[in-house]
Parts: C-alpha cells; sequence; structure tokens
C-alpha cells in the first residue's frame, strides 16, 4: 500500500513534545518554554505536539508559540482523549476547547488519544472516528490519526476498518523493540504493511534513556565520548523508515540545545552504531528495573493518592544503578505528602490506564517490601 504525503519537512525529524514542560515551582515556567519554542523554530523544526489532558500544555503552547508565529510558520497536534469524557457530547467538545485554548482555527494532526484494547470501543460508541473525519473535511484538521498503546492485532485491526487514518503514533525505542508488554517492532511492522507514516512517542522512554545503566553509558562513551544517551535513542528511532517526526518531550533549555545539536543536521546510525545499539539492548533485557515512562496517568485516579511513578522511580534507582541510600531518602520525601506503596487497596483502576502495561499492584508490593517493611521509618 502506497504511503499518503504529509506535507512536512522530512529532514528535520525532531518534534517538540509539549507534555514535560519546565516547570516554575507548581506551574509551567511560560517564559524558559518560549526560549525553547524560539531555539527549536530557529534550527527550522516546526512540529509541536500537546494534547486536552496534558495540565495547562495548550495554554502554554498558546502563550510560547500560537500568539507569537504566524499560523503558517508551524504544526500542531493535540488529541482527543475519550476515557476522560463521560458522554459524547463531553467527548467531541474537547476538540472545540483545544482550538479555544490555543486560539487556532485549524489544528495540523488530530490525534485519537492513547487506543488500548480496554478504551477503542468507547471511540466507537461515542462516535469519535467519524467525528474526526468530519472535521477533516470541513477544514478544521489536515491530517487525522492516533496514538496507540496495545498490539499489533489490534493495530492492524484499527488501521484496516480505518484505512483513511493519515499517520499513526507509536511508542518506538530501543528498549521496547521487542518488549512483549510495548511490542514496539510488531506495531512499525503493522503500520508500515498500511502504508502510514509514523510519529515516535517515547523514544527516550520518559526519560529512562537519557541515564541508563552505568555498562550501557560505557558502550555509548567508549564509542563518542560527547555523544548524549539520549541522541543514541531518538537517533534509533528518527533512523526508521516511514517516521514522519520523532517527538522529545523536552523539559530545559539543556535538553532543547542538546538534541538540536544532533538533529538539525541528522545523520542515521551507521552499521557500528547499530551494533552498539543491539548490544544495549542485550543489557536491557536482562534488566530488573520497572519501565515506568512517568506519563502520570495512573495517578489521577488512585483513591490512596500514592505517587506512583515516584515510587518506581526511587526503586529502579536501588535496583538499576545500585543507589540504595539515595532511594530509600527518595522514597521518604516523597511520601511525606504522598501514600505509601503499602497503602495500595488492589483497586486496578492504574493499572487500567497504564500504556506500559506494568503489574502495578505486584511492583508496588515489591516496592513496600523494599521501603516499607525494610525501612518502616522512611
Amino acid at each position: 500500500m502506497s504511503e499518503k504525503r504529509i506535507d512536512i519537512d522530512h529532514t528535520r525529524k525532531l518534534g517538540f513534545g509539549l507534555m514535560r514542560l519546565p516547570k516554575k515551582l507548581l506551574a509551567i515556567d511560560i517564559e524558559q518554554t518560549k526560549k525553547m519554542v524560539d531555539m527549536f523554530m530557529e534550527a527550522g523544526f516546526t512540529y509541536f505536539d500537546t494534547a486536552h489532558v496534558y495540565p495547562g500544555s495548550e495554554d502554554a503552547a498558546r502563550q510560547a508559540l500560537t500568539e507569537r508565529y504566524s499560523r503558517d510558520s508551524y504544526t500542531i497536534a493535540t488529541k482527543l482523549f475519550v476515557q476522560a469524557a463521560l458522554t459524547e457530547d463531553m467527548a467531541k467538545k474537547q476538540f472545540y476547547t483545544s482550538m479555544k485554548r490555543m486560539k487556532i482555527d485549524y489544528i495540523d494532526y488530530y490525534l485519537l488519544h492513547c487506543i488500548m484494547d480496554n478504551n477503542y470501543k468507547k471511540y466507537d460508541k461515542f462516535n469519535i472516528w467519524e467525528f474526526a473525519a468530519e472535521q477533516k473535511r470541513k477544514g478544521n484538521i489536515r491530517y487525522m490519526g492516533f496514538s496507540f498503546h496495545s498490539g499489533p492485532a489490534l493495530l492492524d485491526k484499527l488501521l484496516t476498518e480505518h484505512p483513511d487514518v493519515d499517520f499513526v503514533q507509536l511508542q518506538l525505542n530501543y528498549a521496547d523493540w521487542e518488549n512483549p508488554r510495548v511490542t514496539s517492532r510488531a506495531n512499525y511492522e503493522v503500520a508500515r504493511r498500511h502504508g502510514k507514516r509514523i510519529v515516535v512517542m517515547e523514544p527516550v522512554k520518559g526519560g529512562a534513556l537519557a541515564n541508563p545503566s552505568r555498562e550501557i553509558k560505557e558502550l555509548f562513551t567508549g564509542y563518542s565520548p560527547t555523544m548524549s544517551p539520549s541522541s543514541w535513542a531518538i537517533r534509533f528511532a528518527a533512523s526508521l523508515e516511514g517516521i514522519l517526526t520523532v517527538l522529545s518531550g523536552m523539559s530545559n533549555v539543556n535538553q532543547m540545545e542538546d538534541n538540536l545539536s544532533y538533529m538539525q543536521d541528522f545523520h542515521p546510525l551507521n552499521k557500528e552504531e547499530q551494533d552498539i545499539i543491539h548490544k544495549a539492548q542485550k543489557i536491557l533485557g536482562s534488566s530488573k528495573t520497572i519501565p515506568c515512562t512517568a506519563c502520570r496517568y495512573c495517578t489521577d485516579g488512585c483513591p490512596q493518592q500514592i505517587a506512583i511513578p515516584d515510587i518506581f522511580s526511587a526503586m529502579n534507582k536501588r535496583i538499576g544503578s545500585g543507589q540504595i541510600e539515595q532511594s530509600v531518602e527518595d522514597y521518604r520525601r516523597l511520601t511525606q505528602h504522598s501514600g505509601k506503596a503499602a497503602d495500595c487497596i488492589e483497586c486496578g483502576q492504574c493499572e487500567g490506564v497504564c500504556p506500559q502495561h506494568i503489574g502495578i499492584i505486584e511492583q508496588l508490593k515489591e516496592c513496600s517490601k523494599v521501603f516499607d517493611d525494610s525501612h518502616p521509618n522512611s
């Protein structure tokens, strides 16, 4: 099946993900965000990604981007999340709210957000596919797609039933390429078989691949002391065929500078670099760390107010890099204001929304054994 043309500069394969923007206290740091947007645009990049359910993100996009740049100088993607709506009207209202928040009269890339096995039928029930197609016919959307967090069978089903979809957004990174929970490679192959271009999300796995294990860092620095771990992850994704853009959720100016340093003049991985990535994948295959990307979808509905991603981060410091004292201190500090791992009542709300399909309940039990039982005063 031939690819549907999408008008974008395919030599500029870096997208600015607006999910993890810099913070000043609890609010988004708009001034730093403006500086990052300026750097991104001045380097010739144009793709920005936000979502209706990212707290403050669309408002920040307005202040830092859409009110400051001409509409034809950038492309912006946002998303409709059916799980955040109780009724069909509430779901469809997200579209109009997004345009109002950003003060734009059309959306370049509109996505049905975070489709998984437990919610895809609700997109049908609420007629969201038809709604998005209608907005595209009206000119309110240029390209229609969806972000996906399930397996290849469902992806094939959706792309077969909705051949008019222009693109699909997938989690692709070298850590998850053969991960049976995420099925990056299999999903990538399905999308390409249907002739769809791909937007890459989580190329650095929520920042986890920006700070990999000592063994992987030594692999990378042995080849090139100046290349950051993030650069290996983002270039891996950008080197794949059919990639529209690779989203990076940059949180500060330094991260922006690093990404621009190697993506402004992008070179795909060469054979030697691919071999190094394969070695890193083998190391990761034996890792016991929890594959959490800190998206925080699990925390919003937690009745015990457990900061699940932060607890997993503390645990990963312990089992991933041996930072035992630091992990205990991190856990002690965060549980002063939120629930402990032992407070989990096993309601399963978190597991139902986890894009990584982590067995959160069992992982919290393990964290509780380490932190609550071994360090009762933590």
